[in-house]
């Protein structure tokens, strides 16, 4: 075997240091490992490099990209292995790291060094040594081949004089574009040009609700992509940061001045470290079938000092991409002269079922047909008293048609039609009520458009979704008897399991699996409860998959 890939699994340091343990054998003839974000530190690049030392090896290329926690001192351990003749590395990958720097400095020094060795020609003797430090070519990659050490911006190429770094990071060349001076600058330049969505961590985010208000918490363990499993916001940090953001309602009054209107939820965001987020994704909701008409989609930055126009770097299937020089309002907007209006978006229908009412024995099934980027839980925020029912949402909505519902077993349905209306908030209001006999065990609904039929689903109302208790209330009720009873190799699996869905950070992994049983089974309860209603979601259902008996005695199975 040549080569082995271990990428995107958990290996962590104990894991490298067991593999390192075979790259010592003499039988050992690898040539190309990959370590992709493994969540490796300092610790396990220390285990590697003694890995190769104690053995010459065949190995030329490690990736050991998008370990976020790789801080540099095991990568500079590496680059100076790399310099002995009988090491026969040639590629070392750590782009999306904070320890790209260091390895960009390392080459420095040493290229510095060689000409002090050769002053005459003022070059370095590229032939005496491999090279030290490679990232795969591509946009905005942070590159040293033999002894040069280059930025490649995206859509530019490199300069490849060592002494001069083009870092233009956008077509126009904007005023507002980073500087390369120091390395926090030289770094945001890095993740903002040469971020990968393909690895993008999803995260659940902690919920924070006040008067029907629903804010966002997130601290994000590093640099890297992270998209919001709430909003599907898309963070491109530069960083470590704690991110605070909530929408908050339009000022229709100044789209409309602008000639334009609101085409996603407006988000206030603020961050610990004004600079750690150069980039933003916006989820959007029109339909790409064929190329948008320029200036149709925008993003606007609302301040104390007016409205601006932030420019463009791509419009995907799902998002709207911008860089961001300050954080504040920001949100997606239309040119409503370029917008097709009889053109669909892609849309999304919520269903929201009332208490019975034992006085009429009736109970209500609202029904709301909105755009598919407004986040469910800013609208079950306004609907408390009711329970969400699970159904496949998407369908093709076309503002200010004219739309009805469908439902053999409904009592009655008011309105008999109603207009689909392109708003963002701030209140979402049913579009349809349905009044239902009580207890009706399914229904089978159907939303049309003249006559032609748009989302159709049988919706089962009773059965396992019948009790409406939130399950970060279930888990607050179990809370003894699950800190009590729950063994510590489960919450050890639940940490994982925890992990690989988005709902706790690496940094709330570690921090737990410190402490003791008790106190950890604390831990992991009241850090998830804190994140909401989808974060407990998940608990609940990995603690029923790994420990049906506890979970069928706390009554959550």
């Amino acid at each position: 075997m040549r080569e082995l890939e271990l990428s995107f699994n958990k290996l962590q340091d104990s894991g490298v240091k067991r593999l390192c343990d075979v790259m010592k054998s003499p039988h050992f003839r690898l040539e190309t490992l990959r370590l992709k974000d493994c969540k490796i530190t300092d610790d396990g690049c220390t285990s590697l490099a003694s890995a190769l030392d104690s053995n010459p090896s065949h190995l030329r290329e490690l990736d050991l990209s998008n370990n976020y926690r790789l801080q540099g001192p095991g990568v500079e351990l590496l680059c100076d292995l790399m310099e002995s003749p009988n090491c026969r590395l040639e590629t070392l990958d750590v782009k999306g790291s904070p320890a790209t720097l260091t390895g960009v400095r390392k080459m420095s020094d040493l290229e510095e060094q060689d000409r002090r060795d050769c002053p005459s020609s003022g070059l370095s003797d590229r032939s005496k040594y491999p090279p030290c430090f490679s990232n795969e070519p591509g946009p905005s990659d942070t590159k040293v081949t033999g002894r040069e050490c280059t930025a490649a911006p995206v859509g530019h190429e490199a300069n490849p004089s060592t002494s001069e770094t083009d870092l233009d990071v956008s077509e126009d060349r904007r005023e507002d574009q980073l500087s390369p001076d120091g390395p926090e600058k030289l770094n945001q330049q890095i993740v903002c040009g040469d971020h990968n969505t393909n690895d993008t961590m999803h995260f659940t985010p902690e919920l924070l609700n006040k008067c029907e208000q629903t804010s966002y918490k997130f601290r994000c363990p590093g640099p890297g992509v992270f998209q919001c499993a709430l909003t599907g916001l898309v963070f491109v940090m530069t960083e470590g940061a704690e991110l605070l953001y909530n929408t908050v309602q339009w000022d229709e009054s100044l789209l409309q001045s602008a000639g334009r209107m609101a085409a996603g939820p407006l988000y206030d965001i603020k961050c610990s470290e004004e600079a750690a987020v150069c980039q933003l994704h916006f989820p959007h909701c029109d339909i790409i079938d064929a190329p948008l008409p320029d200036g149709l989609l925008s993003v606007v930055h609302i301040t104390d000092d007016g409205m601006s126009i932030l420019e463009l770097l791509e419009i995907t299937d799902t998002h709207v991409v911008v860089n961001v020089p300050h954080l504040s309002m920001l949100g997606l907007i239309w040119d409503v002269v370029k917008r097709l209006w009889t053109k669909p978006v892609s849309g999304q229908i919520l269903l929201f079922l009332g208490q019975p009412n034992p006085a009429t024995q009736r109970q209500n099934l609202n029904v709301l047909l909105l755009p598919r980027n407004i986040p469910l839980d800013t609208v079950r925020a306004q609907h408390q008293q009711s329970r969400n029912i699970h159904v496949p949402a998407t369908c093709r909505l076309i503002k200010d048609q004219s739309y009805t519902v469908q439902c053999p077993q409904a009592v009655k349905i008011q309105p008999k039609k109603a207009d689909f209306y392109l708003e963002f908030g701030p209140n979402y209001h049913p579009t349809f009520e349905i009044r239902l006999p009580i207890n009706t065990p399914e229904v089978t609904l159907r939303v049309q458009d003249e006559g032609r039929s748009v989302w159709e689903h049988d919706v089962e109302l009773i059965g396992p979704a019948e009790d409406s208790d939130p399950p970060e209330d279930k888990l607050l009720l179990v809370r003894s008897q699950f800190v009590e009873r729950v063994s510590d190799p489960v919450l050890n699996q639940l940490l994982d399991k925890l992990l690989e869905r988005g709902v706790i950070t690496d940094g709330e992994m570690q921090s737990a699996r410190t402490q003791g049983r008790a106190d950890k089974a604390r831990d992991v309860m009241d850090t998830v409860r804190r994140k909401g209603r989808a974060a407990s979601s998940v608990l609940v259902s990995a603690l029923c998959e790994l420990d049906p008996v506890l979970s069928r005695e706390l009554r959550l199975m």
